[in-house]
C-alpha cells in the first residue's frame, strides 16, 4: 500500500497477509484525491472512513493534514494494523473506532465534511448508507458522502447524488446537500 500525497508521500506500508480487505487501487485513489483537492481545504476538514479495512483512505487523508480522520472498521486485525501505522507515522489526526459501520452511523454525531464509505461489494444494505447519512444530517452543509461500489450498485435516482466517477472497476458516487431536492 502506498501513500500518494502529503507529509508521508511515497511511503510504502506493508499490509499483513490474510486481512479481509479489497483496498482502493492506487489509480482510483489518486483520481479521487485529485477531485477532492479541487473542492476541499484539507487542513480545515473532518473525515470519516467507513469500512476502513487497511486504513488506505484514512491514512491518505491524515498524511494530507486533515484536521481529524476517524477510521471505522470492525475487523480486529485491520484495526491493529491501522493503529500500528498511526504509531509508526505519528499521525495525531487519525483515530480508530472498532465498530460495525452501519451501527456507527446510528450513533455518530454530525459535522463531518467528508464521509467515505468503501463497503464490501457484496454486502447487503449499501443503499441505506446515503439514506442514513442524510436523515441523520451527518455532513456539514458543503460536505460530501463518497461511496465506493461495484457496477451493480446504482444511485442515479438518489436526490442527493451530485456526481459519479469510474476508474477501472472502481465506481465512486458523490452525494451532497447541494443537489438535495428534499430541502
Amino acid at each position: 500500500m502506498r501513500i500518494i500525497g502529503g507529509t508521508h508521500k511515497r511511503r510504502l506500508l506493508k499490509v499483513p497477509a490474510g486481512l479481509p480487505v479489497r483496498p482502493t487501487t492506487d489509480m482510483a485513489k489518486e483520481a479521487l484525491f485529485n477531485v477532492l483537492n479541487n473542492h476541499f481545504d484539507f487542513e480545515a476538514i473532518r473525515v470519516i472512513d467507513l469500512f476502513s479495512g487497511t486504513g488506505n483512505i484514512a491514512i491518505e487523508f491524515a498524511s494530507r493534514g486533515v484536521q481529524e480522520v476517524v477510521a471505522v472498521e470492525k475487523h480486529p486485525r485491520c484495526i491493529d494494523f491501522i493503529r500500528q501505522v498511526i504509531q509508526d507515522l505519528s499521525l495525531q489526526n487519525l483515530r480508530t473506532v472498532r465498530a460495525d459501520a452501519f451501527r456507527f452511523l446510528g450513533y455518530c454525531k454530525g459535522g463531518f465534511d467528508i464521509i467515505f464509505a468503501d463497503p464490501p461489494y457484496d454486502i447487503e444494505g449499501v443503499e441505506k448508507i446515503p439514506e442514513t447519512v442524510f436523515e441523520k444530517k451527518l455532513l456539514s452543509p458543503d460536505g460530501w458522502l463518497i461511496l465506493e461500489h461495484s457496477a451493480a450498485s446504482r444511485f442515479r435516482e438518489h436526490p442527493c447524488l451530485i456526481d459519479e466517477r469510474k476508474y477501472g472497476k472502481v465506481h465512486f458516487s458523490f452525494f451532497g446537500y447541494q443537489n438535495n431536492k428534499q430541502e
